[in-house]
């Protein structure tokens, strides 16, 4: 465990280089980028099929998943913020309290969707819109992925608390076996046996199962969890917990506003027609891998912070600020370069139906401009969730969401998708400037500076 050492040892240097953040960030941004290439990898495989349908019904089937596990994304993001301000001040029943707290409630989750699965999907599928063809095919995805709902829930506490504990290099095994395993029995079920979208979603649940049970079998040979030490009235202790589900209430409000963007924003996309609706998903599915890179900064980030306030070091705070934004502009413009340059090729990856690869090449031009509003936003909640700070970030994201309904009035009545896709990029762009306006207050807040020792 050389890698989780050296992090250990550099969380207490005042003077954090950019080669140490670079060692934090880096394995992190690799981890991050598995969760869309899930997506991405099941929208190219279908993409190889002659019917635009089949992309839009896993386009639709993965919005269902993603509305419903993005509303507990904060068992991922809490976990990361508590973990790490447990080890910043050497607490080690604390660390697995934060581990066993949100697990408990996302094997709870998990179960209430697969006892709910019928009525879930019905809504969805009445809230989208989309043709019937597309509608079957979603439904063929949902039904067999749902199962492994309590799985999938899990993974995202397994991964924020060892990104919370800066073992990188168990995160980035754990998700990149997911993935291999995914795309391998992707090309197997699908390319090899024929079996259309229900491969593809029986793919994606095999590998969803496969990597908790892997992560869990990494967690116990670390010896990382003591969990004979713990009782029972530890984890349902009251100013711990009143603590988690506050800061885990703000984190959902947070996220169903950003799912109602994203659900008005497929919708809006299937009412435009089958091609559209494909080419939008090949689109999403760009803005993921390049909102999950810079997620890798907002993790690093989340971490020093947390560290940070575990063990009252100011100059570990105010690097986080100085090195999240550096490191997300210099990508910001290398990422929208690649997009300028290879950006045709990349749609390519996705699909062989010449209509929509040529309305999603002439749409490329919001990805290039995407990085530049997303590494921002991405900074500043990754600073805001290592400080537990989450009531800001709900705070921004309603007023950004208010911007996209504006936008969506004005601007597709006079560029239909164009105008959408316009929408978009300011509710991102909002999201940045309202959460910058709570910097100033943020260490305020914070508090624990002013009594350092």
């Amino acid at each position: 465990m050389k890698l989780e050492t050296e992090l250990i040892k550099i969380q207490s240097k005042s003077a954090f280089s950019n080669k140490e953040y670079l060692t934090l960030a880096i394995p992190l941004i690799v981890s991050g980028i598995s969760t869309p290439i899930l997506g991405a990898v099941d929208t190219a495989v279908v993409g190889r099929m002659p019917d635009p349908s089949f992309i839009g019904g896993v386009a639709v089937g993965t919005l269902i998943f993603n509305t419903m596990y993005w509303l507990l994304g904060f068992l991922r993001v809490s976990t990361t913020g508590f973990t790490s301000q447990a080890q910043g001040s050497n607490n080690e029943m604390e660390m697995t309290l934060s581990f066993l707290r949100p697990m408990v409630i996302s094997v709870m989750f998990g179960l209430f969707f697969i006892a709910m699965q019928y009525p879930i999907l019905q809504v969805a599928v009445y809230l989208v819109g989309a043709s019937d063809t597309v509608t079957n095919h979603a439904e063929t995805y949902f039904l067999i992925r749902i199962w492994g709902a309590p799985f999938t829930l899990l993974s995202y506490v397994i991964i924020g608390w060892l990104v919370g504990l800066g073992k990188v290099r168990l995160s980035l095994t754990t998700q990149i076996f997911m993935n291999v395993l995914n795309i391998i029995l992707n090309f197997i079920f699908v390319l090899g046996f024929g079996f259309g979208v229900a491969g593809v979603a029986s793919a994606t649940l095999i590998s969803e199962i496969s990597a908790v049970l892997f992560g869990l079998l990494m967690i116990f040979r670390a010896k990382q969890i003591h969990i004979s030490k713990v009782r029972g009235n530890m984890i349902l202790e009251t100013t711990p917990l009143r603590k988690m589900l506050k800061v885990n209430r703000d984190l959902f409000l947070r996220t169903v506003c950003l799912l109602t963007m994203t659900v008005i924003f497929t919708a809006k996309g299937a009412s435009m027609g089958e091609v559209t609706l494909a080419a939008n998903a090949i689109l999403l599915q760009i803005h993921y891998l390049i909102a999950y890179f810079f997620g890798g900064f907002a993790n690093a980030s989340s971490i020093m912070v947390g560290r940070a306030i575990g063990s009252k070091d100011e100059d570990l705070y105010k690097r986080a600020f100085i090195l999240s934004a550096q490191w997300g502009i210099s990508s910001a413009i290398v990422l929208s370069i690649c997009i300028l340059i290879w950006g045709e090729y990349v749609v390519s990856l996705f699909t062989t139906i010449s209509i929509v690869k040529e309305i999603a090449i002439n749409l490329l031009i919001w990805m290039i401009i995407f990085p530049f509003v997303g590494f921002w936003y991405a900074q500043l909640e990754g600073i805001f969730s290592g400080a537990t700070e989450a009531k800001f970030i709900r705070n921004s994201i309603i007023l950004a969401l208010l911007v996209f309904f504006i936008a969506n009035w004005l601007f597709i009545p006079l560029y239909q998708n164009n105008g959408l896709w316009l929408a978009f990029i300011l509710f991102m762009l909002s999201r940045s400037v309202f959460l910058w306006m709570y910097v100033p207050t943020l260490r305020k807040n914070i508090g624990v500076f002013e009594n350092k020792l």
